[in-house]
């Protein structure tokens, strides 16, 4: 039995938050109904066309579910939606702010109405305060938690390659979810959980923010580098490959100067007697050690850092993560059906001993319509009355 068998989350969602929350509630076993609207669907689809025709975003974040096509504007998709909720133990949404209470569905009154219903919002600055109908989108939400700020290199500021203040908000809307579903089985009661985008991705910006507030100063990019941390990043090797270093403390120090760049006098110069000297230092150290790493190749720079137990990584594409050894190693793929064919997804990272992940297919728009709406004691023909 999966952990959270018997349990029906209706997600009224799109794009990336809502929908990865919800994706990993169905990776435990929740039924998850997605409501779309009517011939467009969740906006995601149609991203791009990828993966076999279809939206990367979207198979990344929608496998395991239900689809029904339902025009919440209309009176009967309201009462739909209604009985949905009759049997629902999660209603999750991520609507433009207000929507979901001018559709009547207010979720104080849901919880009144279902005592054990838990009703999870997600926005991009939450409720109240003059930011509350602000649109938001993740760039926005990045720049306006200052995460941008700190990204990139001194002359140009940059985004993360990733929805991250979307995938923020998803993992808090998740756990959080989990946590009233955990004290529902001690109080009875259901919850109302409201999650903004700024607010998680604000507390993953706790050392910056932290180092600014109290520190006096703005942490700097440093691009690919560490800001305070050297050396901590990319060095060029002789095949004209980048291997990637990750350096801690003085043992390590004195190791990679014995064992990788083989020089022990420099662990006794005194421009890099301590972190803070090595960072005030770093160009002059860069140009030390890329001179060493240029008479190699990549893989015996990282043959010398691993035997002097140096951290280090390769520069991969994303081809190359697609293809990791390490993953193949530990079979981490698993195949995943679609309307246009079998993916590979890679399985949920919390390896549970002794249960598999539900890996169920990604679902055509409105393909489970007619049968949800049997369930419930509707005709497909009256929504279009």
């Amino acid at each position: 039995m999966f952990p959270l068998e018997g349990i029906t989350v209706v997600a009224l969602e799109q794009a990336i938050a809502a929908p990865f929350a919800s994706r990993q509630l169905a990776d435990l076993g929740a039924r998850v109904i997605k409501v779309e609207r009517p011939e467009v669907g969740d906006f995601a689809r149609n991203y791009d066309t990828t993966v076999n025709g279809m939206s990367s975003h979207f198979v990344w974040t929608n496998r395991s579910k239900e689809s029904i096509e339902l025009d919440l504007k209309s009176e009967y998709g309201k009462e739909v939606l209604d009985r949905l909720l009759d049997k629902a133990d999660v209603l999750i949404q991520n609507l433009a702010p207000g929507a979901l209470e001018r559709m009547g569905f207010v979720p104080e009154v849901l919880v009144k109405k279902h005592p054990k219903l838990i009703v999870c919002s997600i926005s991009g600055y939450g409720k109240g305060g003059t930011y509350e109908q602000k649109k938001a989108y993740d760039l926005l939400v990045q720049c306006e938690a200052g995460l941008v700020s700190i990204t990139g290199s001194e002359d140009n500021p940059s985004k993360a390659g990733i929805s991250i203040a979307d995938i923020a908000a998803g993992m808090y809307a998740y756990t959080g979810i989990l946590t009233a579903l955990l004290n529902r089985e001690k109080t009875g009661e259901g919850a109302v959980i409201d999650v903004s985008m700024l607010e998680a991705l604000g507390e993953w910006m706790g050392y910056p923010a932290y180092y600014a507030a109290y520190g006096g100063e703005e942490p700097k990019r440093s691009g690919a580098s560490h800001a305070t941390i050297y050396p901590y990043g990319p060095f060029v090797c002789g095949d004209g490959k980048t291997v990637f270093i990750g350096l801690q403390n003085e043992r390590e120090w004195k190791h990679f100067c014995d064992l990788v760049v083989k020089d022990p006098t420099l662990n006794k110069d005194s421009r890099f007697s301590t972190n803070s000297d090595r960072s005030a230092n770093r160009e002059e150290l860069k140009e030390i050690i890329e001179r060493a790493f240029d008479a190699l190749g990549s893989s015996e720079v990282i043959d010398r850092l691993e035997k002097a137990k140096v951290a280090n990584a390769r520069l991969n594409t994303m081809k190359d993560f697609f293809e990791h050894p390490q993953l193949k190693a530990r079979d981490r793929w698993e195949q995943v059906e679609t309307p246009n064919g079998t993916i590979d997804a890679l399985k949920p990272p919390a390896v549970i001993a002794g249960m598999e992940a539900v890996m169920k297919p990604i679902p055509a728009l409105g393909e489970h319509t007619e049968k949800i709406l049997e369930e419930i004691g509707i005709k497909q023909e009256e929504l279009h009355k």
